[in-house]
């Protein structure tokens, strides 16, 4: 059950871009776990993906198809990650995009395939090659939320977002999907994500549009800390709106068009927070007063990692000593102790190194009841700050896991 999560609703179509999805029976139980993504010709395309360094077979072919040619398609499977199989699960991998390629007459480099779930098992290529017709005859602009709901795995809920903007005298629309419940942590997460816009846009700065918004929305994000071997976001411009080609990161059409998408991203990304596995509260980790940006996240994923801390969350526990362990094994080497506060919302827990004067457990615990909590630790060292989003750590969690399986 996700956390303040809803069916996503008013999707908007982006010129130059068509979606379908179907079943290719990959798994055991019949569902859509098939996509495919068709990008118009002369479409900018850019892309982030895992650090894992055993990164997938359909990350290493999409990153070397992306530095080669312009994309024209990206067809992704849910069911089997294509992760950990070798030579073999790059040749299959190809030979998706070869067969793509093929009824499509377009080259097999301007395929991207993606690809999400168990680890270590061959790809079923026979199964996907031969639902390839039917993703081509269903392609529809209006597709995104199918596709969304294609390429899920424990995700509970698919995850769109949709809005437009005005630059200059022209309407700008944004659409993205993603993917990701569990396996989340930076670098990027166990997520798939693409968010594609009709914007007029130089491909560079598209790239740099693409780095700053990944960096604040789907790099904030852990449930497990676990980073996955799939990763992969993908932004895409048509071209096809009518505002002037966007060329210089200093203009103010830039900065509409980096804010619009970075919230697209945020709130994709925090779709995967609230949708995560066995979740039961959404909470956001906000760390001030830092000399840098580094020691906030530090503490800030040190804060929400916490098996401890975040059991704490699932029980309603307002047992803040868990929390000030954590920030205390942040590594940050020179902090003083007696300079922190930390608040549940507007709560304020402790101060002068040791519990506040004001607080009492029953505020505390009225606070730890609710669904969504800011907890926010102030350092009190310097002026950076960063903000996080994960969740707590339920018994479905692990049961969620010891299952994915069976």
């Amino acid at each position: 059950m996700s956390v303040g999560l809803k069916f996503p609703t008013s999707i908007l179509p982006i010129t130059g871009i068509r979606l379908s999805s179907c079943s290719a029976n990959i798994y055991q139980t019949k569902r859509t776990d098939l996509a495919l993504i068709e990008l118009s010709k002369d479409s900018h395309v850019v892309g982030v993906f895992t650090r894992n360094l055993f990164c997938a077979a359909p990350v290493q072919i999409s990153k070397q198809h992306l530095a080669e040619l312009n994309p024209r398609y990206c067809l992704i499977n849910a069911g089997n990650a294509n992760a950990g199989t070798g030579r073999q699960g790059l040749l299959d991998a190809s030979s998706t995009c070869k067969e793509l390629a093929n009824l499509t007459r377009c080259k097999e480099g301007e395929v991207l395939p993606f690809s999400t779930g168990v680890i270590g098992e061959q790809l079923p290529v026979d199964k996907i090659n031969t639902a390839l017709p039917e993703l081509l005859d269903n392609l529809s602009a209006d597709n995104w939320v199918d596709a969304a709901k294609a390429i899920m795995t424990t995700d509970t809920i698919p995850k769109a977002k949709s809005r437009k903007i005005s630059i200059g005298e022209s309407i700008i629309s944004i659409t993205g999907i993603a993917k990701g419940s569990g396996m989340i942590r930076p670098n990027m997460a166990t997520m798939l994500a693409y968010i594609a816009t009709d914007a007029n846009i130089e491909k560079g700065m598209l790239e740099k549009i693409l780095l700053h918004a990944v960096n604040k929305s789907f790099n904030r994000i852990t449930v497990d800390g676990d980073t996955s071997t799939n990763d992969s976001c993908v932004l895409v411009a048509t071209c096809k709106a009518s505002n002037d080609c966007i060329v210089s990161q200093n203009s103010e059409e830039y900065k509409l068009l980096e804010n619009a998408l970075t919230n697209i991203f945020c709130e994709l990304a925090q779709a995967i927070i609230r949708d995560g596995e066995g979740a039961t509260k959404f909470l956001t980790i906000k760390v001030t007063g830092g000399k840098k940006d580094t020691e906030c996240t530090d503490v800030a994923y040190k804060i929400a990692e916490s098996p401890l801390v975040k059991t704490a969350f699932t029980a309603s526990d307002a047992n803040w000593g868990r929390i000030l362990s954590a920030i205390g094994n942040s590594g940050i080497k020179d902090l003083d102790i007696n300079n922190i506060e930390v608040f549940l919302d507007h709560l304020c827990i402790v101060e002068n190194g040791q519990r506040s004067s004001s607080y009492t457990e029953e505020k505390g615990k009225v606070i730890m009841l609710q669904d969504e909590i800011t907890l926010k630790v102030n350092l009190n060292r310097g002026k950076c700050q960063e903000e996080i989003w994960t969740t707590d750590l339920s018994h479905e969690y692990v049961t969620i896991n010891a299952e994915y399986r069976t």
